[in-house]
């Protein structure tokens, strides 16, 4: 029973650095892939498109409804959880709102030039759940060429 050795650091420093490239590495260059910049929403807007787009994998989700959405399923299974202490309706919401997370993650990682197979990555202990979490706090991207045609 010693300190840590080179191993055990190498354990936990390459997945570290592993992480840290990809959350540093810029999306691809040029116009966003996706389509259009997505429209800033309010918190009923955004639950509204949550549903409306329930299992709409293309386009772009900003920021707002990315987050709105997130807020709502977890004080809607928060709510659950205290009416029913057998957790049956929590299941029952979970599997009613697994398609429509996915597909809202993948518009927002969409929404920063990145496909949406990337939130594969938050399967990883840790480190995926990391990086993931830091692509969706990032800001849109924006095609600087329209931008500059409507400045």
């Amino acid at each position: 029973m010693g300190g840590f050795s080179l191993f055990h650091w190498l354990i936990i420093l390459i997945p570290v650095g592993v992480a840290l490239f990809f959350v540093s590495r810029k999306p691809l260059v040029g116009p966003n892939r996706f389509g259009g910049r997505p429209p800033a929403m309010g918190f009923g807007q955004a639950i509204g498109s949550f549903f409306k787009n329930y299992v709409n994998f293309s386009g772009r989700a900003s920021r707002s409804e990315f987050w709105y959405s997130v807020l709502f399923f977890f004080l809607v299974a928060i709510a659950l959880l205290v009416v029913d202490r057998s957790e049956t309706l929590s299941w029952i919401w979970s599997l009613a709102t697994f398609l429509p997370g996915i597909a809202v993650a993948a518009r927002r990682l969409h929404d920063i030039n990145r496909s949406g197979w990337w939130q594969l990555l938050g399967l990883v202990p840790l480190i995926g759940s990391v990086v993931v979490l830091a692509w969706y706090c990032r800001a849109s991207t924006v095609d600087e060429s329209r931008e500059a045609v409507f400045a």
